[in-house]
C-alpha cells in the first residue's frame, strides 16, 4: 500500500460515509407526473416523504458535481472511482426505497384486478436494478 496524500485518502471515506448517512430515497420532479393505472396524480407511495427524497437526489447530484470537479482538477484514478462507487451505492438505496414504497402503495394498495400487474412490474423493476450491479 503506497502512501497517499491527506486530500485523497480522505475523500474516499467522506464520500463513502455521506453515501449511507441518510435514511430515504428520492425521485426527480418530473418522474411523478403519471400515476400509473389506477392510482391518482400525486398519490405515489413516496410522495409522503418528497422532501428528504429530493433532499437526498440533490445531495447525490451534489457528489456527482464532485466527480466532475476531481476529473476537471485530473485527480487519482482510483480517488474517481471510489467516488463512483459511493454514487451508485447512493442510487441503489434511492432505487430500493422507491420499489419499497412502489410494493407496499401502488402494488398492495392497488384494486384486486391491478395487483397482478403491479407485481410483475415490480419484478420487471427488481431484475433491471440488479442487472446493473
Amino acid at each position: 500500500m503506497s502512501a497517499e496524500p491527506p486530500d485523497r485518502a480522505d475523500a474516499g471515506a467522506e464520500a463513502g460515509a455521506d453515501a449511507g448517512a441518510e435514511a430515504g430515497t428520492g425521485v426527480s420532479a418530473d418522474a411523478g407526473a403519471d400515476a400509473g393505472p389506477g392510482v391518482a396524480a400525486g398519490t405515489h407511495g413516496y410522495s409522503a416523504n418528497r422532501d428528504p427524497l429530493l433532499k437526498r437526489l440533490r445531495r447525490i447530484e451534489g457528489q456527482v458535481r464532485g466527480v466532475e470537479a476531481m476529473v476537471e482538477s485530473d485527480r487519482y484514478c482510483i480517488d474517481v472511482v471510489t467516488q463512483i462507487t459511493a454514487i451508485q451505492a447512493a442510487l441503489d438505496k434511492v432505487a430500493l426505497g422507491l420499489l419499497e414504497d412502489h410494493a407496499a402503495h401502488c402494488v398492495v394498495g392497488a384494486a384486486p384486478e391491478l395487483q397482478d400487474e403491479r407485481t410483475e412490474e415490480l419484478m420487471a423493476a427488481i431484475k433491471r436494478l440488479m442487472r446493473h450491479g
